[in-house]
């Protein structure tokens, strides 16, 4: 019983959210909430980062956007729960900003949760850089290095760097990549994730044990390994609402915008309609300014508004298949350089399994796009080249296809404005745009577009952007052995040969997965899961025993 107890309270914080509790965090940080350390950053890290918070429960978040009106209307309303989306909210509420944000499906349900889950910097842009001499692919690549350390940084049990090794088959391709990716290192400067370096034929077999030594007719002259970033996109995606609902953000999933509602006078958006789609119900919530983050149907949005608006996306398919994990070993990528469309095809490692891909091809927008056959077998082809493996379409465990949202400039007379970087533009009054761009730099496409809806909305942030030096929740203290705690502290429901459930110690591969996921909130799931083992295994004893004074106490003790 003292167990129990204990255990109990461990987890009271956690279950409160689960179980409707108290919830503790309501308003969002404005410049008279300060810390010990007196400083407005400080008071927004204790806010999100205080051990007995929990995000507020869905209705209180609801009630928050149904509070806004005419009167009294939040400074920024954000459309889309994507990783564009949720970096506006946490951007402009750490601002000292009133900030909703509704998602009509699930936080990262879309195009965000279907990325090669690489942070990258964008070697081919250096490429094209270089032999097109274009200094606005050079910024990119610059931006990009900058915000992938960032990143890492601020979401440190989600992200890692990953090395990525370049088969060469000739010389000439040993010289080349061996220069190019030493450029890359150059550009990264102080935020170099580790050096590139070159990997005879023999150490290159060693270290992926898959890897042909012969290719279409050649002989493998080595390889170059660089280090990108990987992450687990829709977990960051998740974790950086739950960061800005801690915040202070009124953040609601399963919320879609039916209409825009406008002024009469001025023509300016003033809010939006909301049904909330697990209820069937509809209201009204007001803005100084709306944020038009929906990725690839932000075009949509923006019609809501004036139906002659022109088409800023062209819209580009990217799929990716997972394969059995003997593909690839743990710790080491492979890139394919080269492919019949010119792109690039990345197999990682990812969860115990291999992802492999991407295609880039002209698509039309849909709410849940399929993975045709064509592009499937197009990446199985382009591996297979580069494998001692034989490649099945069998091995293929599953594929998902998402729509990257390229983006042009709607002012533009021609479709050669298409671009990777991102676009923010406001066409109409009270309405912002923010589209295009990728994973990597979604940061400072925040920052750009609260910026933006700040002089469009006239409104009066307590500070500038503080997200370079905010981690998102489950960051702050985590460290790469905080899964011995774990392991050391914690049980896990095991079964017999007997067939019989019985508590048994955490293996290590539990353990980090719990860390890696929730960082430093693992411990709270796992206490949680503790007292439910304890329960479950307490029942499942008095079942068979006949005695039933233990489940009483459990009784009792909730």
């Amino acid at each position: 019983m003292t167990r129990l107890r204990r255990l109990g309270a461990a987890v009271g914080a956690a279950m409160a959210t689960a179980y409707g509790g108290a919830i503790l965090v309501s308003t969002p940080v404005s410049a008279s909430d300060h810390s010990v350390g007196g400083s407005h950053l400080a008071a927004v890290r204790e806010k999100i980062h205080d051990p007995f918070a929990v995000v507020p429960a869905r209705e209180v978040q609801r009630s928050a956007l149904t509070g806004a009106s005419a009167a009294n209307p939040l400074d920024m309303l954000v459309i889309g729960g994507g990783a564009t989306g949720s970096g506006v909210a946490l951007d402009a509420v750490t601002r000292g900003l009133r900030v909703g944000l509704v998602e009509r499906e699930d936080f990262s349900s879309g195009t965000s949760s279907r990325s090669t889950k690489l942070i990258h910097g964008g070697v081919r842009y250096l490429e094209k850089a270089v032999f097109k001499l274009d200094y606005g692919q050079l910024k990119l690549v610059f931006h990009a290095l900058e915000e992938r350390k960032q990143l890492i940084d601020n979401a440190p049990h989600l992200c890692h760097a990953l090395p990525c090794m370049t088969p060469c088959f000739d010389w000439f391709e040993v010289v080349y990549y061996w220069m190019g990716l030493k450029m890359y290192d150059l550009v990264a400067g102080a935020r170099l994730l580790h050096l590139s370096r070159y990997y005879s034929a023999k150490e290159s077999v060693e270290l992926f044990p898959t890897l042909a030594k012969e290719g279409k007719g050649r002989s493998l002259r080595g390889t170059v390994v660089y280090y990108d970033g990987q992450m687990n996109d829709s977990r960051l995606n998740v974790g950086l609402a739950c960061t800005a609902a801690l915040a202070g953000a009124a953040v609601l999933n399963h919320a879609e915008v039916v209409s825009l509602l406008k002024d009469e006078a001025s023509e300016r958006i003033i809010g939006a309609r909301i049904r909330d789609n697990l209820t069937g119900k509809e209201f009204d919530t007001y803005a100084k300014v709306i944020v038009n983050a929906a990725g690839p149907f932000c075009d949509s949005v923006r019609k809501m508004a004036d139906k002659s608006a022109r088409d800023m996306i062209s819209p580009s398919s990217g799929v990716h298949i997972i394969l059995p994990d003997y593909y690839s070993p743990e710790g080491m990528g492979l890139i394919v350089p080269k492919t019949k469309d010119g792109r690039v095809v990345f197999m990682l490692p990812w969860l115990g399994r291999t992802v492999a891909g991407t295609t880039d091809s002209n698509t039309s927008i849909t709410f849940l796009p399929e993975p045709h056959e064509d592009e499937i077998q197009f990446i199985l082809d382009a591996i297979s080249d580069y494998l001692n493996v034989k490649v099945r379409r069998t091995d293929v465990l599953s594929a998902w296809s998402g729509i990257r949202p390229l983006a042009m400039d709607p002012t533009a007379k021609n479709t050669e404005s298409i671009s990777r970087d991102h676009v923010v533009f406001e066409d109409h009054p009270g309405l912002v745009t923010i589209t295009g761009g990728k994973w990597t730099t979604y940061r400072s496409m925040a920052e750009d577009a609260v910026n933006s809806a700040i002089k469009s909305g006239k409104l009066t942030p307590a500070n500038g952007c503080i997200t370079n030096n905010i981690r998102i929740v489950g960051g702050e203290g985590w460290d790469p052995v905080s899964f011995t705690i774990l392991s050391q502290q914690y049980m896990r429901m095991k079964v017999t040969y007997r067939g019989k459930v019985v508590p048994g110690v955490m293996d290590t591969a539990s353990a980090k997965h719990l860390s890696h996921a929730y960082g430093t909130l693992a411990e709270r799931v796992a206490a949680i899961a503790q007292v439910s083992l304890y329960i479950f295994h307490t029942v499942y004893s008095s079942i068979f025993t006949g005695t039933f004074e233990n489940v009483l106490l459990i009784d009792k003790f909730y």
